[in-house]
């Protein structure tokens, strides 16, 4: 039976490997169950990339991806980006043997701007490939922020309009907050993914005030209550958003969560491993 394999987006993770080095978090991680990382938000020096390399090989861990920049927002900006240290960042991709490499986001200098989005767009088709002349197919991660409307048309759209090469990773949290069901948007972007971003959403707990004077507080607070959720724990369609991604040609789900609000990371992400089983997806954390 076709399956997909469910792995950790490392950004949930920084911290760990901050605190404990590439290589054993990975451990910890492969210990829980997980045997697929995409790499993002994990700064590419020689000991983590050695690292993981190591985990990869002791403990049958899969790098879906790794994550690159295009360019600096600004001259001068220190970072390892497509248009300034292409080699490497190929090199990096070889060495943890992965064949794809994502975008994070839309650059902050391109937000509210139909025009500067479209030429970064170009300059991203244009590095896609590039990029497959070595192997690598170069997939885009969206945010909410592309669900902004320019001549009735989602941006989003209008960047997958724009391009031939380059693939998208969805977000189902992120297009929930841009206003959209993820399962019927899943289903229109088939062909063009190969990584899903499996991301809760949920709506905080709110404590009335004891007295009026705590309105404005608490109004302060009731205007911001969606948090990133445990997979599982939100109120998402997983399972839906699931299916959809593997009949559209995802091959790999990352669990991410941008904030565990002071639980550990590995504790949240075993809560996400157990619902996923739960729903019977065990055979996907196998290789």
């Amino acid at each position: 039976m076709k399956k997909g394999l469910i792995g950790i987006q490392m950004s949930t993770i920084k911290k760990k490997v901050d605190e404990l080095g590439a290589y054993e978090t990975l451990r910890a991680c492969a210990e829980m169950g997980y045997h697929c990382m995409e790499v993002s938000q994990i700064p590419m020096t020689a000991e983590n990339v050695s690292g993981m390399r190591k985990a990869c090989d002791e403990f049958g861990v899969k790098i879906a991806a790794c994550s690159a920049s295009l360019e600096p927002a600004a001259a001068g900006m220190p970072g390892e980006y497509l248009t300034t240290h292409f080699d490497k960042i190929v090199e990096d991709c070889r060495a943890l043997n992965t064949d794809m490499l994502r975008i994070g986001m839309l650059p902050a200098t391109c937000m509210g701007s139909r025009e500067k989005a479209l030429d970064f767009v170009k300059k991203a088709d244009e590095m896609a490939e590039r990029l497959e002349e070595h192997g690598i197919d170069l997939y885009y991660h969206n945010h909410h922020v592309e669900f902004v409307r320019y001549d009735g048309q989602y941006l989003l759209d209008i960047i997958k309009d724009n391009t031939r090469k380059m693939g998208f990773e969805l977000d189902i949290h992120w297009i929930h907050r841009g206003g959209e069901n993820p399962v019927t948007f899943i289903r229109r972007y088939a062909g063009r993914i190969r990584l899903l971003h499996l991301k809760d959403y949920r709506i905080a707990h709110v404590t009335p005030p004891e007295d009026p004077s705590g309105l404005k507080e608490f109004f302060g607070r009731f205007h911001n209550l969606v948090e990133f959720a445990e997979v599982g724990e939100g109120n998402l369609p997983i399972r839906e958003c699931i299916e959809a991604g593997l009949a559209g040609g995802s091959e790999y789900f990352l669990i991410e969560q941008d904030d565990t609000y002071g639980r550990d990371p590995f504790e949240s992400l075993i809560i996400s491993r157990d619902n996923l089983i739960a729903m019977g997806y065990k055979d996907w954390f196998e290789l």
